[in-house]
């Protein structure tokens, strides 16, 4: 701002309290809500809160474009709190009983094996840039697909055998695609020198 007061203002690369990085940060308060209402049997508050984080992803991604480019702290925080939206989402609609614990152990696994690795190789001096993999987007989107799917047919009850069929073939394709963006990313990092 002119005066030199805090504000929200445009993205500046030492700029932290953004337009996009509060609404990022809203996303990443969401989190624990939508652990209880998941645990609490309110699937289609959950489903909302999912769409609604969903949305607001899209739009901190737009903002922080339109106000000339995302910051450090947007840069960071944006992942995190992606990752720890979908990853509660797994740990918690396996506890209630509604995706494999397996599914769940997988996708969790596969977080820290890249988390560990960053750190490690950090530590070891190797530059790290992660660049998302087009394997590693399509898991995303699949992700966020059998949790979206899942919490709405447990909203409905609606437990047919074409929808059990599809869940089925939904989680079995984030399994397999989960292990390829994994094993994709450990290969990406061994090959380097």
């Amino acid at each position: 701002m002119p005066d030199g007061s805090p504000g929200i203002g445009p993205a500046t690369s030492d700029a932290l309290l953004t337009l996009p990085n509060l609404i990022t940060f809203g996303r990443l308060c969401a989190v624990p809500l939508a652990v209880w209402l998941v645990i609490d049997h309110r699937p289609g508050s959950a489903f909302v809160l999912f769409l609604a984080a969903g949305v607001s992803d899209a739009v901190d991604g737009w903002l922080a474009r339109r106000m000339g480019g995302s910051n450090a702290l947007g840069a960071l925080l944006d992942p995190v709190a992606d990752k720890a939206l979908l990853v509660t989402m797994y740990v918690t609609l396996a506890a209630v009983g509604e995706v494999p614990v397996w599914l769940a152990i997988l996708v969790v696994f596969r977080d820290l094996v890249i988390v560990g690795g960053v750190i490690v190789l950090g530590l070891l001096g190797r530059a790290v840039a992660i660049r998302p993999l087009f394997v590693s987007k399509a898991n995303t989107m699949l992700q966020i697909g059998l949790v979206a799917l899942t919490l709405f047919v447990a909203w409905f009850g609606a437990r047919g055998p074409v929808v059990t069929d599809g869940l089925a073939l939904l989680t079995w394709a984030v399994g397999a695609s989960t292990l390829a963006s994994g094993g994709a990313y450990v290969w990406r990092a061994v090959r380097r020198p």
